[in-house]
């Protein structure tokens, strides 16, 4: 954008532009254009402009330009008097109208004042515009809410009709996109879009070497008894990859056992992020379906009956009973671990036990076994090996569930998210000094080079995950970090309870692709 000549006269002023998703109107050129309008009008000069580029109003920490802009204020960084946005919407549409106005309390401190451009009454305090901007913060906080729901209620109605929202297809399927009569236009490769807003999205059968391995896994489940990871075994030994290109781990198996779109179902809403508040599994009766809407690669008398295996294997058991089930192991194989646990048939698996009596230890102990001396630190890391490719399984299904999408080298283990950044996930044991401190180490790996490690903390019987870390590349000058309980700011200030910030991170959402 052009800057009107220095005039020494004039009052310097920043500008403020943001460009969301939903109205080309509201396009950052066309909010420039009406700022410089008003900046000539009312004899200011643009000094320097503050700019977020198809960002949500609705989180601060998404939108690098405000940052900026409160971080220079804060710090009295400003060669500026005033700041010029187009309207109470563009500086944000907070949830809560009091965050918006907070921020704006913040740059009057500093005798700053902020011009809404657009509007139709003058920001000078008075008792009408603090009123007029109340009733504006609450619309825009409204209209998102209003905005999530009909966003919701277009991809529910898609979902409905059966086309395919977001998300990889999965081993065993392919994403064909067709036109609005239902013709088929070609498969779209990973990490590909549809280009016209008329064109949907369906699941059809992929490669027929992959759909016979599909079946296969069912029929080794169901008939021939194999557990997921025994299937996972198999399929490795003989060079059969995933379709990130990636070994077969228990986790990856089981949804492909589980996922009912192998038998045509088109299943959404299992896990929501409305209004980038909170992650919730959503309960079963809330889930919207379409029964029947692609063609099935798996009979439905198989996929239901690895269903009621899996509930079977599930069912609860009271104490007495698991603890029968284990002594009765014990006795059979002479020595007992997770894995011989899980790999048992008819059995709870060890993460049942653990949760059940605290940790697998104590079930040991519980039935007089007891591990040798060496074996608790075994056994713990065992346990989050099988942790880890539950964990990179999960955090895959939970960005496809948001719209991102995941490819993996096959290679190494680093995930790429959205061909934007790189991102690995690590655990970390929890360990004790003899004076009885918590340590964790956590290993970046320098090789790959990730754009930000995910590094999980375990509690004290690394039998849950304690917090997380997010740590950027940029801020890394090692290959190993050692955690305590507190770490100081330069540590913790990357430090979550959840892992709902990188999530938002991976999320997509393409309302123009709804709006039809």
């Amino acid at each position: 954008m052009g800057l009107p000549e220095s005039d020494s006269t004039r009052r310097r002023a920043a500008a403020y532009v943001r460009m969301s998703t939903e109205h080309q109107q509201y396009s950052t050129e066309n909010q420039a254009e009406v700022i410089r309008c008003y900046a000539e009008a009312h004899d200011m000069e643009i000094a320097r402009t503050y700019s977020d580029d198809a960002k949500s109003g609705l989180l601060l920490k998404n939108r690098a330009g405000l940052r900026a802009l409160l971080n220079d204020v804060k710090t009295g960084d400003t060669d500026f008097e005033a700041i010029l946005v187009y309207d109470v919407s563009r500086w944000g549409r907070f949830q809560d109208p009091d965050e918006s106005a907070s921020y704006e309390y913040r740059c009057k401190e500093a005798k700053i004042d902020v011009h809404y451009c657009a509007e139709q009454f003058v920001n000078d305090g008075s008792p009408v515009s603090t009123i007029v901007k109340g009733v504006k913060r609450a619309m825009a906080a409204e209209y998102s809410r209003e905005l999530s729901a009909k966003v919701f209620a277009g991809q529910c109605r898609l979902v409905e009709h059966g086309y395919r929202q977001g998300g990889m297809a999965g081993f065993g399927l392919r994403r064909m996109r067709i036109d609005q009569n239902g013709a088929p236009q070609g498969i779209l490769v990973m990490g590909e879009y549809k280009s016209l807003q008329t064109d949907r999205v369906i699941l059809v059968p992929g490669p027929e070497h992959e759909v016979r391995e599909v079946r296969w896994m069912y029929r080794q489940f169901i008939d021939a008894g194999k557990v997921e990871r025994e299937i996972a075994n198999l399929l490795n030994q003989r060079g059969v990859r995933t379709d990130l290109d990636r070994p077969w781990t228990r986790g990856t198996v089981h949804q492909v056992l589980t996922n009912e779109k192998y038998i045509g179902n088109n299943v959404f809403n299992r896990r929501s992020f409305k209004l980038k508040r909170e992650h919730v599994v959503n309960p079963e009766e809330d889930w919207v379906r379409a029964d029947g809407a692609f063609e099935p690669i798996v009979a439905p008398e198989l996929f239901f009956a690895a269903q009621e295996r899996i509930r079977e294997r599930n069912q609860r058991y009271s104490d007495d009973e698991m603890l029968d089930r284990l002594k009765k192991l014990l006795e059979q194989r002479g020595y007992l671990s997770g894995i011989i646990i899980d790999e048992a048939d008819h059995m709870p698996s060890s993460s049942a036990y653990a949760a059940r009596f605290g940790s697998l230890i104590r079930a040991y102990q519980q039935v007089g076994f007891t591990p040798d001396r060496d074996y608790r630190y075994i056994e713990i890391n065992r346990a989050l090996r099988r942790m880890h490719a539950k964990v990179v399984a999960e955090t895959i299904a939970a960005i496809e569930d948001l719209g991102g999408v995941v490819s993996g080298d096959p290679a190494i283990d680093l995930l790429t998210v959205n061909r934007e950044f790189t991102a690995s996930i690590v655990i970390a044991r929890c360990q004790h000094t003899r004076a009885g401190s918590r340590r964790w180490k956590v290993r970046l790996d320098t090789g790959l080079t990730p754009d930000l490690t995910v590094a999980l903390r375990m509690d004290s019987a690394n039998d849950a995950v304690l917090d997380y870390y997010l740590l950027p590349a940029l801020e890394m000058r090692t290959s190993r970090i050692r955690l305590a309980d507190d770490n100081g700011l330069m540590l913790d200030a990357f430090r979550f309870e959840t892992l709902d910030f990188f999530f938002s991170m991976a999320e997509r959402t393409r309302i123009h692709e709804l709006a039809a």
